[in-house]
């Protein structure tokens, strides 16, 4: 297992930098994707590109073992900042677990899926990848998330997005304002209302948002308007309460200044990630033989991921694996700066054989195999599927 990560090494950060290098935001990762597929193609992966209907998402089978063990690569990039989250260093680590647990697949009976997932920083590819049945007869998932620091077991806060739009009437600002029906004021008073409510929000409880369209000439009562608007819980539960509280804000707006409000969804509901507690303690056990102490995190609570979605369908992990950023965080331009230097490359490289490590581990445990398996079984039978 060692032995091929350690032959791949080249090629696994290489392929690290050849993203951070030609960063591709959502859904467009189209020159991430080849590269990816054609590299686990040239490994003897059997490779499907553009599934589930995603021109940028692919899945590669390796092995005929009967526990399935999926590795998820996320590939795309912020806009403006490039790799600000790191994801070149997220992708290449589970493509080097799955090269190095591909070279065991036979001898402990696994078969091994790399799933790319795009849009994870958008609409969320893996709750897409999810509807569509690629993760039916999963038994489990991982992945690590590039991070100042290395750390295990934090939830994650849940999100869901809207696509806000208020439709009024134009007029002249100055010779007949009272025509109009002025749209940006809609959305002011939305804004205003969703201010007042953040005091009565629980902690973990979010809402932030940015205005796209404000309208186009300042001597015309603007017609319309738009914004997109991010929620977020530390629960599904609570984030649908949240839904029902904001949309009143949006609604007090089109009420107050008679224009006609237009929400959409934007992209797929983000579930709160849920981490399995003994796929944890076997990477942490994974890598501490490489030398990383990662900080136990139960109860925190992280950003959002789409992976949260995949925690609620199958057993995952979804660790941290830091290197020095002079303090820098994701999504900024400081943290993307970091992400070929040399602590990024070690990341790439122990967090594909800790990875692998926990699903060697799985596949030898004797009743955590049956654990997965007969959790498999389980949701076969009850058809589960979001």
């Amino acid at each position: 297992m060692s032995g091929a990560v350690e032959k791949w090494r080249p090629r696994l950060l290489a392929l690290s930098h050849s993203l951070h290098a030609e960063p591709e935001t959502a859904l467009e990762e189209h020159r991430s994707a080849a590269k990816i597929g054609d590299l686990l193609d040239e490994a003897g992966f059997a490779v499907t590109r553009g599934v589930a209907g995603l021109p940028t998402a692919l899945v590669a089978d390796h092995g005929t073992g009967e526990l399935t063990v999926a590795l998820c690569a996320e590939y795309d990039a912020l806009p403006g900042i490039g790799h600000a989250c790191g994801h070149n260093v997220n992708g290449a680590a589970a493509i080097g677990a799955a090269l190095g647990l591909a070279a065991v697949a036979d001898r402990i009976g696994v078969r091994v899926r790399l799933v790319g997932t795009p849009a994870e920083e958008d609409v969320g590819g893996k709750a897409l990848l999810l509807k569509a049945g690629v993760f039916d007869g999963v038994a489990a998932a991982m992945m690590v998330h590039a991070a100042p620091a290395d750390t295990v077991g934090a939830s994650s806060l849940a999100i869901g997005a809207w696509d806000v739009t208020f439709h009024g009437r134009p007029a002249h600002a100055a010779l007949a304002p009272w025509e109009g029906v002025n749209a940006l004021d809609a959305m002011t008073v939305a804004q205003t209302a969703i201010g007042l409510l953040r005091q009565q929000l629980a902690p973990g409880t979010l809402v932030h948002g940015i205005v796209t369209d404000g309208g186009q000439a300042v001597n015309v009562v603007p017609a319309r308007t738009r914004a997109r608007y991010e929620l977020r819980a530390p629960t599904a539960e609570q984030l649908a309460h949240l839904r029902a509280r904001v949309r009143a804000c949006f609604e007090a707006g089109a009420l107050a200044t008679g224009a006609e409000l237009e929400l959409a969804q934007h992209g797929e509901d983000f579930a709160e990630l849920r981490q399995d507690r003994f796929m944890t303690e076997a990477y942490v056990r994974a890598a501490r033989t490489l030398g990383r102490t990662p900080e136990p995190r139960h109860g925190e609570l992280m950003a959002s991921t789409d992976m949260g979605n995949v925690s609620h369908a199958v057993p995952t992990i979804h660790p941290t694996i830091g290197y020095e950023t002079h303090g820098a965080l994701q999504h900024t331009a400081e943290f993307a700066a970091h992400g070929t230097s040399e602590g990024a490359d070690r990341a790439v490289l122990d967090g594909a054989l800790a990875l692998a490590g926990v699903g060697v581990e799985l596949a030898t445990h004797e009743a955590q195999r049956c654990r997965l398996l007969d959790g498999v079984a389980r949701r076969t039978r009850e058809g589960a599927r979001p």
